[in-house]
């Protein structure tokens, strides 16, 4: 198991977890494990970007690196370019969903996906033992790479958009510039909301995670839908005409239904997580369409998808990977798709998704020990007590945050309250340990 990669890529606080010299020794690293490597980096809008990448370049170039930057750009506008440009890594600075003080680091291989756990844990080796190459590559910027993943957006859909009103909410992230610019080439009415690219606003009391301000921004405006991206927009989540919010299940289920009637899905099947709610697994089922689970991080479902030939997954937090044109989650991609059968079958959100989700009751409680927290046997025979009763209608999850120093859980079942009754006791106990 990898120390400092988690389920997406390394990440914690600037300055603490990550810091300047840890990023130098991760970009040495990488001239370790390939001879001259050709790299691509870009970032997200944090105050902190410049530091950590100027660092990256520094380990890599000093490694005899051929590193090329592309300045601010999605998550997947990396992954696209790693692939499509023939470099041997991607690397994007970002910490995705965390608040402006946190900072990361993802790694992409030379198809554009992330690394697998196996090469996390063989490049830590490097890093952790402190061996550093000394060789002299070559650093360049190339802003005009940029381009091509706006073109690439653009030829994912083929149709306009003309007649949407459509409000997008950038996080003051990677995306402030380009979504809007997309849409607005495709002939939509774009409403801006948090694309101000202030990397000390990123995500803060906006984006996905406080999709509250979208629908009150959509309603003011009377827009037909609307989105919200993280601050690296590899996640989004929609709002409907009336207001509705549509998760990253209800996103998926949506696509799974359009793709079947296109006849792209692969043996009718898509992949989600130990997370994706029963009634969307239910409501697929009902269309013939097989729902494989994994465990809950993107790098799981996309390696479920790669192992199984199949087309489409995502997580409900909003992280889906249409895979006909990207390698991973990619947020203004999948609104495209979205509104691409909006405009064609003219119809709303909310009336494209006829399925019945369970009631979930969803806590992240910070910790200061995720491991001992999980390993306590009051809290496992909690969740065995627990678990024994809500089956077989019901689920409870509870497991240790992959980015972030908190505890996550879930309890599903048929009644909203009892779910909630069922999740605030383990809270509680949480709290004791």
């Amino acid at each position: 198991m990898a120390t400092y990669f988690g389920t997406d890529g390394v990440r914690g606080e600037f300055g603490k977890t990550i810091t300047c010299e840890l990023a130098f020794a991760i970009g040495n690293a990488l001239t370790q494990i390939k001879t001259s490597p050709t790299v691509v980096i870009g970032h997200d809008t944090r105050v902190s970007a410049d530091a950590l990448m100027l660092s990256v370049c520094a380990g890599l170039v000093q490694g005899g690196a051929n590193v090329t930057s592309v300045g601010t750009i999605p998550t997947a506008g990396i992954s696209f370019l790693t692939e499509t440009e023939n470099f041997d890594f991607g690397i994007i600075i970002t910490a995705s969903h965390n608040p402006p003080s946190y900072n990361g680091i993802k790694i992409f291989d030379k198809t554009g996906k992330k690394l697998a756990d196996e090469e996390e844990e063989f490049l830590e080796e490097f890093f952790k033992n402190q061996k550093i190459a000394q060789k002299s590559g070559v650093f360049v910027e190339n802003l005009n790479l940029q381009k091509k993943y706006f073109e690439h957006l653009l030829n994912c859909v083929d149709t306009t958009f003309d007649g949407l009103k459509i409000c997008l909410d950038a996080s003051n992230g990677a995306s402030h510039k380009i979504a809007p610019a997309v849409f607005k080439k495709l002939g939509a009415n774009v409403v801006k909301l948090a694309c101000a690219g202030d990397g000390e606003k990123i995500n803060a009391n906006c984006g996905c995670l406080h999709i509250e301000n979208l629908q009150k921004k959509m309603k003011k405006c009377g827009a037909d839908l609307g989105f919200a991206f993280d601050g690296d927009a590899d996640r989004v989540l929609a709002v409907g005409k009336s207001g509705e919010v549509f998760d990253g299940d209800q996103i998926v289920y949506i696509l799974a239904k359009e793709m079947k009637r296109q006849n792209k899905l692969f043996a009718n099947s898509i992949v989600g997580t130990s997370h994706t709610n029963t009634g969307i697994m239910v409501a697929l089922n009902r269309n013939k369409i097989n729902l494989v689970r994994t465990d809950i991080g993107d790098k799981y479902v996309i390696d479920a998808m790669d192992k199984m030939n199949l087309r489409l997954g995502g997580e409900q937090s909003g992280h889906i990977i249409i895979r006909d044109y990207a390698h991973t989650g990619d947020g203004i991609l999948t609104a495209l798709k979205i509104c691409e059968i909006v405009k064609k079958t003219n119809k709303t959100l909310e009336e494209l998704f006829d399925a019945n989700c369970l009631p979930q009751a969803n806590l992240n409680l910070p910790v200061k020990d995720k491991l001992k927290i999980m390993n306590n046997e009051d809290l496992k025979n909690l969740v065995n007590r627990i678990f024994c009763e809500t089956a077989p209608a019901g689920r409870v999850l509870v497991r240790a945050s992959g980015t972030e120093d908190k505890v996550r859980i879930m309890v599903e079942h048929p009644s909203k309250e009892k779910a909630e009754e069922y999740a605030e006791e383990i809270k509680n106990l949480i709290l004791k340990i």
